[in-house]
């Protein structure tokens, strides 16, 4: 069912069609980036879970054949390699990293999410990202404002704009990260050897990084979503109509509307 629910809207996406979906917009406009860039055409009708694809091009958007663009399959399989090198990170241990990425490459859960057009997949693969990307930042506290820390403490940020992006429940990691920075800038505070200067310019790194870097983000696949979708569909209704106005197709269509 989820399947037809997405591709659906990945094809809404490729014809340009405005829809209304309680999920922030980043995961389908992905998904029907996939299908554009694999040579699927947006005309499938998505009707009822079975229904068979035909001569459809949906591989790009699944990605169960490694001859397509597999996208869904891609992200993935980046779990595994993100779980190993976190769990590397955090302990130190071969052996413990091993187990990980084992259990995961077996987890028959993770294999069937990742084989289908979801946005679990996508949602995982940012979500695990940015726990990497806060583990890897926490292992530069040595040699703050290097290359390495100002990279992961960057990539930290676009994870967290991918995960609330793609689905409100990414607000947990960003609430993970928050209570990690807020640890951080508290022991750098209790440090005395660190002047307020210092302590000011670590503040001002986080902020950037992981605030407002996520939020210009965020807010850009908003703009990107808008600007994409310009023809009259199924979300007309859910709007006003001065914004109906805007929609290519419409009843109201460039037509004079009070405010």
């Amino acid at each position: 069912w989820d399947e037809t629910h997405f591709g659906k809207m990945g094809s809404y996406y490729i014809n340009r069609t405005f829809f209304f979906d309680v999920h922030p917009p980043l995961g389908k406009m992905l998904i029907g980036l996939a299908g554009y860039l694999s040579g699927y055409d947006g005309t499938f009708p998505f009707q009822k879970p079975g229904d068979r694809y035909e001569q459809h091009n949906y591989i790009g958007m699944r990605g169960v054949r490694l001859c397509r663009l597999v996208f869904c399959a891609f992200l993935g399989s980046c779990l595994v390699p993100f779980a190993y090198l976190t769990v590397l990170e955090l302990s130190k241990s071969l052996p413990a990293a091993l187990l990980t990425a084992f259990i995961l490459i077996f987890d028959t859960g993770c294999i069937t999410l990742s084989q289908y057009i979801l946005l679990d997949p996508i949602l995982m693969f940012f979500l695990m990202g940015a726990v990497l990307s806060m583990v890897k930042c926490n292992s530069c506290a040595d040699r703050p404002f290097s290359a390495s820390w100002w990279f992961w403490l960057s990539l930290t940020g676009v994870s967290l704009a991918g995960a609330m992006g793609v689905k409100f429940v990414g607000l947990f990691v960003v609430l993970l990260v928050g209570l990690n920075t807020i640890y951080d800038l508290w022991d750098l505070l209790g440090n005395l050897s660190l002047s307020l200067v210092m302590f000011g310019k670590h503040l001002l790194a986080r902020v950037l990084c992981l605030i407002v870097l996520p939020l210009a983000l965020y807010t850009a696949t908003f703009a990107v979503h808008f600007a994409v979708l310009n023809r009259s569909g199924p979300g007309d209704g859910f709007f006003s109509s001065a914004f109906q106005s805007q929609l290519i197709g419409n009843n109201l269509h460039n037509v004079s509307v009070p405010e």
